[in-house]
C-alpha cells in the first residue's frame, strides 16, 4: 500500500480530513442522522433501523467511533452508540471556520 503523505500536512489539516470522513459516505451520514434524531443512545441493532447489512453497519460504526464523532459502550449482548457532543461541536466549529474563509472574487472563471 502506498504512502498517504498525511505527514506533510498539519495536524489541523489531518483532523479536518478525518472529521470529513465521518460525512464522506451516505451510510455514515444515515447513521449520524439516526443518532441525532433519537437524541439518546441507541442500544441494540441499528440494522433494524437502516437498509444495510450488519457487516456494513458495523464497519461504518467502527470508522465513526475511530474518528470520535460517536461513542459507544459494548456490554454484550447489547451495544449502545450516541453522538459524542465534544467531537460533534469540534466538527461544527472546524467546518464553519473553513467555509467562512471563502470570499467570492470579483471576477472568477
Amino acid at each position: 500500500m502506498g504512502l498517504t503523505k498525511t505527514e506533510i500536512f498539519t495536524p489541523q489539516q489531518n483532523r479536518i480530513a478525518d472529521l470529513a470522513k465521518a460525512f464522506a459516505h451516505p451510510a455514515r451520514v444515515a447513521i449520524l442522522q439516526l443518532l441525532v434524531k433519537k437524541k439518546a443512545c441507541v442500544c441494540g441493532d441499528l440494522v433494524d433501523e437502516l437498509p444495510l447489512a450488519q457487516a456494513t453497519v458495523s464497519q461504518h460504526l467502527k470508522e465513526l467511533k475511530r474518528i470520535g464523532i460517536i461513542k459507544g459502550e459494548i456490554n454484550p449482548p447489547r451495544v449502545c452508540y450516541c453522538i459524542n457532543e465534544v467531537v460533534w461541536n469540534e466538527a461544527r466549529q472546524v467546518f464553519g471556520a473553513v467555509l467562512d474563509t471563502f470570499e467570492p472574487a470579483a471576477a472568477c472563471c
